[in-house]
């Protein structure tokens, strides 16, 4: 039996399997919700089959239930199989919302240009292969940043990204070969981590976090901890960069001043296990130190020249 999920759980939700009987809820509290939902997962795993979802009208997903860990442990291994064969690098994390369409779009167009720029530049410097998680945004800038400067890009792409429902497996542009799409956003976040890990001197590795919402929170700081728990699995120190432009990370770095006061971390402990930086210049000098790389003048004023001709009206 498959099921099909229609219309929003805030009206009513409408169940349909395919012998095409339909039952309709109207009016859910939200206890009412959770048990709809519940009910729905017991037939979901009692079937095993095949079923759609859809959060509007016309988009639907086909989804297989999750029936053993081998499954999530395979996708993990292609994750790593993918690495293996790009080669680790630069992972940037970034907004999906930030793009074409977004309520700000005017600003968000140029941020987008500031994480196009970055990515050429660091892609430059480091001459490794830039990782993202292969969706819309700031996400794909980066990977157009790297494709500008000739660099291998590689990814891992989720069905769904934040705020909207897709069917397709597959990036518009990038080769099928340097990409992979997971359904589970488990085995995506190890080869998110997995690509910066750094097991000797000539590992240029990265994580780059681009102003985003939930997902490049939750993506940051499961790295952070990792990085802070000594568990992230690289033998040496990997540079954790936060593009704070526009100040956007700046109440959240508020908050974290906050939990020093509180407590709940130690004093200095956040700032040691990252680098803020409001400007491509500053990222740039500060992974050029890192690793002991030439960053001459030059390079520096022309950066610092051409975030001033954004500036100008």
């Amino acid at each position: 039996m498959g099921f099909a999920l229609l219309g929003s759980l805030g009206s009513f939700v409408s169940v349909r399997d395919s012998h095409h009987w339909n039952v309709r809820f109207q009016s859910f509290t939200l206890k009412e919700r959770f048990v709809v939902g519940f009910n729905l997962a017991k037939n979901f795993r009692a079937y095993k089959k095949f079923g759609r979802v859809s959060l509007c009208k016309s988009e639907f997903v086909d989804f297989e239930e999750r029936t053993s860990p081998n499954e999530v442990r395979k996708e993990i291994e292609q994750c790593y199989e993918l690495i293996h064969r790009l080669g680790r690098g630069v992972v940037y994390l970034g907004s999906s919302r930030m793009g074409p369409g977004h309520p700000h779009y005017s600003q968000t167009l140029e941020l987008a240009r500031e994480a196009i720029f970055t990515a050429w530049q660091i892609a430059n410097l480091l001459d490794r292969t830039t990782w993202t998680g292969a969706g819309p945004g700031l996400m794909d800038a980066a990977i157009k940043g790297a494709q500008e400067a000739g660099k291998a890009v590689g990814g891992f792409k989720i069905g769904k990204e934040a705020g909207e429902w897709t069917t397709s497996k597959f990036h518009p542009y990038l080769p099928s070969e340097t990409y992979l799409t997971c359904r589970f956003f488990s085995a995506r976040k190890h080869g998110l981590v997995d690509a910066v890990v750094r097991s000797s001197s000539s590992d240029k590795t990265a994580v780059v976090a681009l102003p985003g919402g939930v997902g490049t929170l939750d993506e940051m700081f499961e790295i952070l901890a990792l990085i802070q728990l000594e568990r992230i699995g690289s033998e040496l120190p990997v540079p954790f960069i936060v593009m704070n432009y526009d100040s956007f990370y700046a109440k959240l770095l508020d908050f974290l001043d906050d939990c020093e006061d509180w407590g709940t971390v130690s004093k200095g402990e956040v700032s040691s296990l990252w680098k803020i930086c409001n400007t491509n210049s500053d990222a740039l000098a500060y992974l050029a130190e890192f690793y002991d790389l030439p960053f001459s003048d030059e390079q520096k004023h022309g950066t610092e020249a051409r975030s001033a001709r954004k500036q100008v009206p």
